[in-house]
Order: structure tokens, then sequence, then C-alpha cells
């Protein structure tokens, strides 16, 4: 897990045209996304289409992230961060749990920028795997350049589920996709690009990084 510093971040909304800024706390975040040997480690599954212990898992859904984040937790002695009811309800984050989660959409963004104010934090064909040089398939974590913080496949390879609802009013429970994947168009891979999607969407180009919120300093 990589120690991302406080800051703020500006997030945007196309259609309501606004814009705002958000204080983030310190926090940790997993240097890659969750790879397919890890998340059989934990779960005992391997629902990816393209096999690889070292290529991110793909194919899981918003609440696949999120039971993986309790259920690493649980296996490390953690506190869950999650109180999950159904999948047809929101779980309930406990923020005072020491347990592992997804970053929101702010983490996110400011854990992708690493201090820097442009699109990306690097060349976009040294930091990420994208349509022009994936080869059109997945690719192992940690082949291109990591940020400034250590943190790799920020941009590219796979979109990273964040804990945020994109857009309540206007497309109910969707969650926000951040990041880029093997797939796209360069345009896709920048660091302010919003995708969405419905929770219980799986595909092959859809993954997940966890963090962990930073302990509180003791009084």
């Amino acid at each position: 897990m990589v120690a991302v510093p406080s800051g703020r971040v500006i997030l945007s909304d196309r259609r309501t045209q606004s814009s705002w800024p958000v204080e983030v706390a310190p926090f940790r975040m997993s240097a890659f996304p969750v790879t397919q040997s890890w998340y059989a480690q934990v779960t005992g599954q391997r629902p990816s289409g393209a096999q690889g212990d070292r290529l991110p898992v793909e194919g899981v859904s918003w609440w696949d992230a999120v039971r993986f984040c309790n259920a690493l937790s649980r296996r490390e002695g953690l506190t869950p961060a999650y109180r999950l009811l159904s999948d047809a309800e929101a779980p309930e984050w406990d923020t005072s749990a020491d347990g592992y989660r997804l970053p929101t959409e702010a983490e996110w963004e400011h854990a992708c920028r690493a201090d820097t104010t442009g699109p990306r934090y690097g060349p976009l064909d040294e930091v990420a795997w994208y349509q022009g040089n994936s080869g059109g398939r997945i690719r192992p974590v940690g082949g291109k350049q990591p940020n400034a913080w250590g943190l790799y496949d920020m941009l590219g390879n796979v979109w990273d589920w964040c804990w945020d609802v994109y857009d309540a009013e206007v497309y109910g429970t969707y969650r926000v996709l951040r990041g880029g994947g093997w797939a796209d168009e360069h345009w896709s891979c920048r660091a302010s690009v919003r995708r969405r999607s419905h929770p219980t969407f799986r595909i092959d180009d859809v993954g997940f990084r966890i963090t962990r919120s930073a302990p509180l300093p003791r009084p």
C-alpha cells in the first residue's frame, strides 16, 4: 500500500456544468490494481476472461469489489468498512473502520494526479496500456511507469470502480469508473475522465484497486 498525502482536487460534472473543490485526507492505496492471483487468494474465484496471475482482475462488479474489500479486511483482522445489506440496497460505509475499501472519486483523482495538473501524469505511451499500444488485450500490472507517488496503472489497462454514485438524479445507483482501459482511445485515459455503470455490471476492461483510511493521530 502506498501512502497518499492530503490535498485538494477539483471535480466537475458535464451535465450540470458545475465543478467543486474537495479536500482529501491522507490515505493508503494499493500500488497496483487488484490482480487475479490476489483476488483468487481472498475469494477463491477467478472471474476474468483472460487468465494470468499478474493480470488485473476484471469481469468484477462494483458489488464484487466491495465484498472483496470486506473479505480481505476480515482475513487480516481489520474492521470491515462496509455493512452489506443486499444487492438491492447500497451498503453502509463505516468511515471509522480500519479495513479496506474502494477509493472515493476525489481520492482516486488526487492519487492519479500526484500533484500534476495536466491531463496525465506522464506521456501516455509511457504510463498506460490503451488501444494504441495494448495489442488488443489486457496486460500484466506494473508494465508501465508509475506516477510520482509510486502508483501504477492509474491510467489504462482496466477502469477502476470508485465508491461514489455517478449522478443519482439521472442514473440512479450507477457508480463511478475512472482511469480508462486497454481497449479505449487516448482521450479516455485522462485523470479527469469519468465513466459510469450499474453496480452489478461486469466486463473485461473493468477492475478495481483498494484503499485504507490513514489512522487518526494519537492524542
